[in-house]
């Protein structure tokens, strides 16, 4: 498959390497028709690389990735948009500012274990981004308490781990009704995350589409052939859109590339189509 969109990608604006900037002059070198800007809880990087589909060829898609409550496992939802929806980052203060308020406690946590980092090497590494989990593994790997940005999360920063600490999170109902206001399309981001069976998977989506879900991210890195196959089932069935991206966070952040998973032109199409306003 000749992939044309890789529709989940992250920028300096919350925890990628890449500006936005940057992002799409990769995206351009390799020749991808269109890329969504899937920031965690901000569009703060969107607004710039709009229109860069006329000095690089490439299309845009405004885009979020909003974290909602789910239990036990973990629950993304993608948020698209036909253009930059204005006033949405303003709905999203309060989880924005959950996100700055659950660094101390993290810190706090990884003190008691020997790690003495600080909320100053936890903001040098975030600068002017949405502050996360990422950031504070950065630190953690520049001060020398890990080996490697995995091992951070899988030691002290993943669900369940010694540092971790839950932050305030939206319901599920309310991130996707949120992105329908805004005139977005909403989509389950990497619903292995759930840890569902699928008859379950589908009542769950099923509730999903009751708030106005349209699309389940089905081609995804870290789904195996049987999921792939699940999901693009459920797609169907359900008339909901076929989406995928690689959630590319940078170079050499994972064993994927910007574009190694996302949209051919058939289900880009249908995807626009969707997105039309």
């Amino acid at each position: 498959m000749l992939v044309k969109a890789d529709l989940h990608t992250h920028s300096t604006a919350s925890d990628g390497d890449l500006s936005p900037e940057k992002l799409i002059t990769l995206s351009a070198h390799l020749n991808l028709k269109a890329i969504a800007l899937t920031d965690h809880d901000t569009l703060a990087g969107v607004q710039n690389v709009l229109n860069s589909i006329k000095t690089h060829g490439i299309r845009v898609i405004a885009g979020v990735e909003i974290s909602a409550e789910y239990d036990p496992g973990m629950l993304h939802i993608l948020g698209y948009f036909p253009a930059n929806p204005h006033g949405l980052e303003e709905a999203l203060k309060q989880v924005q500012t959950a996100r700055r308020e659950r660094i101390p406690k993290v810190i706090k946590k990884l003190n008691a274990l020997g790690c003495m980092l600080t909320e100053a090497d936890v903001l040098k590494e975030a600068k002017d981004a949405q502050i996360g989990r990422p950031h504070i593994a950065k630190a953690l790997l520049k001060k020398g308490y890990v080996r490697s940005f995995d091992e951070a999360f899988d030691e002290y920063l993943g669900k369940g781990r010694k540092a971790y600490v839950p932050k305030e999170k939206m319901t599920w109902k309310k991130a996707v009704s949120l992105i329908v206001h805004f005139g977005g399309l909403p989509v389950l981001a990497h619903p292995y995350t759930l840890g569902l069976g699928s008859q379950g998977l589908e009542a769950f989506i099923k509730d999903l589409m009751g708030a106005g879900l349209a699309g389940i991210e089905v081609l995804y890195p870290e789904h195996t052939p049987e999921q792939t196959a699940l999901y693009t089932g459920l797609a169907s069935r359900l008339g909901l859109l076929v989406t995928g991206g690689t959630d590319f966070h940078g170079p050499g952040r994972n064993a994927f590339s910007l574009g190694d998973y996302g949209l051919e032109e058939e289900l880009l199409t249908k995807f626009i189509n969707r997105l039309k306003p």
